[in-house]
């Protein structure tokens, strides 16, 4: 399936916590006209008796596309099956794409597509035009972030108490995007957006800092390359359920989708 589906584009979503849950009701609302949520696959029972949920079958049987709302493992895990059956797969945890051998993986797949959602990043169209015309020499991604938020099970004691009870904004991990997408799953699938962007992950620097004060998640893009140079700073609101993810992600995961009924926006 490519571009815009005859009737209602049928989705149905993988996940139902802080980006799932909004990414439903919205559907569920008719807050994207020419779409119509189909279920609800997730592992727990959905309080709301009114939500249909299904399992990965019955959703990949009837629908056009599955929106994965729900981790980097999920997409791993269901992608083969969504792809081999002709439908489409619409990524929220993008960091899943930076695997090589998933993504080599890939190429064998089909005849459904993987489509990317910008999340909650911008500015990607200009990097990835720019980056056509020429490569870049320099990408930089600078996240701040709450220092709960940045926790992680594989740091020892030390690392933890230091990130959790710093009083100040510290550094917590600089180095390549793809070893900061695979130490930090739930928080930097901006930085793996961005190396897609400029086709080219392995130019993209990851600086990740801690700060106590932070009430906004704030990422800061920085590129530069022989036709220009490029600045983008964006401050999200964090999920109020989710302090890892941005508010703003299940807006953008619906706007994709939008562009992508048979009644898209007259104005993208």
């Amino acid at each position: 399936m490519t571009g815009s589906v005859p009737g209602p584009l049928r989705v149905s979503v993988l996940g139902y916590g802080s980006i799932g849950s909004v990414v439903v009701e919205r559907l569920r609302s008719g807050a994207v006209p020419g779409a119509r949520l189909v279920g609800v696959v997730c592992r727990s029972p959905i309080d709301d008796p009114t939500i249909p949920q299904c399992d990965l079958g019955d959703a990949i049987d009837e629908s056009d596309i599955v929106v994965e709302c729900a981790s980097q493992e999920a997409v791993w895990d269901v992608a083969d099956r969504v792809l081999t059956a002709g439908r489409d797969l619409l990524v929220s945890s993008v960091g899943a794409l930076s695997d090589p051998d998933f993504a080599r993986g890939l190429t064998e797949l089909g005849p459904g597509r993987i489509v990317c959602t910008h999340g909650a990043v911008g500015g990607l169209d200009l990097l990835a035009a720019a980056g056509d015309a020429a490569p870049f020499d320099r990408v930089l991604v600078r996240t701040t972030k709450t220092p709960a938020s940045l926790v992680q099970p594989w740091m020892d004691p030390v690392e933890r108490a230091r990130v959790r009870d710093t009083g100040e904004r510290i550094l917590v991990f600089e180095g390549p995007s793809d070893t900061a997408v695979r130490r930090f799953p739930k928080s930097l699938n901006v930085a793996a957006a961005v190396g897609f962007a400029v086709r080219d992950p392995t130019l993209v620097t990851v600086q990740l800092y801690a700060d106590p004060a932070a009430t906004l998640t704030c990422h800061e893009i920085e590129a530069c390359g022989p036709i220009g140079r490029y600045a983008v700073r964006i401050e999200n609101l964090p999920s109020e359920d989710n302090p890892r993810t941005s508010a703003v992600v299940p807006f953008s995961i619906l706007r994709t989708l939008a562009q992508r009924t048979a009644r898209p926006n007259l104005i993208a």
